[in-house]
């Protein structure tokens, strides 16, 4: 069943928002790579002038990620592909990739188109301090919104598909305290 759909993995801002109907989803795991803040953000949740940070997955050995997989509708490939091209490839920090997941449930696996950090890029920032990080997404907004809303949103929906990420937890507790002035 899995071979006949297109599949996109999702480990971010994908999973509340895709931005296609997809025919199904299904929650998703991929191997030697770990979602983090390690992309700054000058288009979407920043600016050039005060960068924010999104979340990208960066290589790492025996590391995973868990997310979700959207099966692309039959006959809406192209148009899907165009559409992630135009939002996720905006500033050429992520590449495009094909990436094997494994399905969490009912097991089985499947290619999916999987956008992943450049770690050659300018944009990238690996290993930056959860603390610093608190701070740059505390004051960050840019053409989509305040930085803190792209984590408070992506920590609880992956807390609501059961798939709690203590790192985004942690951010998500402190960059509230920073907000409120504590």
């Amino acid at each position: 069943m899995t071979d006949n759909f297109m599949w996109v993995f999702g480990y971010g801002s994908l999973i509340w928002q895709p931005g296609f109907d997809p025919a199904m989803r299904r929650l998703a795991r991929l191997d030697g790579w770990h979602r983090s803040f390690c992309m700054r953000s000058i288009h979407h949740r920043g600016t050039v002038a005060e960068p924010g940070l999104v979340l990208a997955l960066d290589r790492a050995e025996g590391a995973l990620c868990h997310g979700v997989a959207f099966a692309v509708r039959p006959g809406e490939e192209e148009a899907v592909l165009a559409y992630l091209r135009e939002r996720e490839l905006v500033s050429s920090a992520y590449f495009e990739t094909e990436q094997e997941i494994v399905f969490e449930e009912g097991g089985g696996r499947a290619r999916a188109v999987t956008y992943v950090i450049d770690p050659g890029h300018e944009q990238y920032c690996g290993g930056l301090p959860l603390e610093e990080q608190a701070r740059i997404i505390a004051r960050a907004v840019g053409g989509r919104g305040p930085n803190s809303e792209y984590l408070f949103n992506t920590s609880a929906h992956l807390a609501e598909l059961g798939l709690p990420d203590t790192e985004l937890e942690w951010l998500s507790d402190r960059v509230r305290g920073l907000l409120a002035g504590l």
